[in-house]
């Protein structure tokens, strides 16, 4: 579809997406916030939060808010005339099963890639669109609420009520070096002596501030962390590429560096009882559930999640 261009010429910017311009069409077409939502599916809030995500993409008001209801703006009207025709055929042909919109899945990208495509690649064969984009939890669920993605792998529930969520998957940390730093490592016994050897061998971490490692500390050896990274670096995928050089240890998620272990490119230098677990939670974008290829991609996730 082509972007909407008003009488005064401002076209609408590149990034508008087609469900704020949906719900953009039923607030316009209902002229009101709380009518609109049980047509869209969604939450008056989320109806809300997606008029004013669009308003901030134009630049323009689009509704006064009224006691009962919204009154279309000059703009408005302009909008609705040029996009009416174009949605109302995509709902058409959405309906008739010619057109199946894309899936919009975001998450972490070292998740995306060692589990989630994977997972996936069953129904991409079987006609599923994907369009998959990668970040931080937070920045990922606010566009969300604004509804730029239908399902989002976040590492921590969502605030509030307005996005539901479910547990997908524990995802396990790990304490990792490279084989020649672990043969260098004296034989010890209990977290004291694996600690203190440790204070020898370089740290190779996600951030400064050091939270992956910093939980490892707390959580299985009861004290706070005293070393400084050697190497930091944003990034999972080359934590672990400094790691298996030789740069230092770290921890990282299991999922990321299990080949890496068994294949003995990587050394286990601890095995606690009970180790750190992060929960992965799967949001969905509410009344993302009734396009039939959101549900598959959903369900397919939780299935495989099992075996994480």
């Amino acid at each position: 579809m082509g972007h909407p261009i008003p009488a005064d010429g401002k076209q609408l910017p590149p990034h508008a997406d087609l469900n704020l311009l949906r719900t953009f069409l039923a607030v316009y077409r209902t002229g009101s916030f709380t009518a609109a939502a049980p047509r869209l599916g969604l939450s008056q809030p989320t109806v809300t939060a997606q008029i004013r995500a669009l308003e901030q993409q134009t630049g323009r008001e689009l509704f006064t808010r009224l006691p009962r209801g919204a009154q279309p703006t000059p703009y408005a009207h302009e909008l609705a005339g040029q996009a009416a025709g174009p949605l109302d055929a995509l709902a058409a042909l959405a309906e008739t099963g010619a057109v199946a919109a894309p899936v919009r899945l975001a998450g972490p990208s070292e998740l995306l890639c060692v589990r989630v495509l994977p997972a996936l690649a069953p129904l991409t064969a079987d006609g599923v669109r994907l369009r998959v984009a990668q970040g931080l939890p937070e920045p990922l669920l606010e566009e969300m609420r604004s509804g730029r993605h239908d399902l989002v792998i976040a590492t921590r529930r969502p605030r509030g009520r307005a996005l539901e969520s479910v547990p997908l998957a524990d995802e396990e940390y790990v304490l990792v070096a490279a084989p020649a730093w672990a043969g260098r490592l004296p034989p010890r016994t209990g977290g004291d002596g694996l600690c203190a050897a440790l204070r020898e061998v370089p740290l190779v971490a996600y951030a400064e501030d050091l939270p992956i490692v910093r939980r490892y500390w707390r959580t299985v050896f009861g004290r706070p962390l005293g070393a400084r990274p050697a190497v930091t670096v944003p990034n999972l995928y080359a934590v672990l590429s400094a790691v298996n050089a030789g740069a230092g240890y770290s921890v990282l998620p299991r999922s990321l560096c299990q080949e890496y272990l068994d294949t003995g490119r990587l050394a286990l230098l601890h095995n606690p009882a009970e180790p750190p677990l992060n929960t992965l939670f799967l949001v969905r974008r509410p009344g993302a559930d009734t396009h039939p290829d959101v549900r598959r991609v959903q369900d397919r996730l939780r299935q495989a999640a099992a075996a994480w």
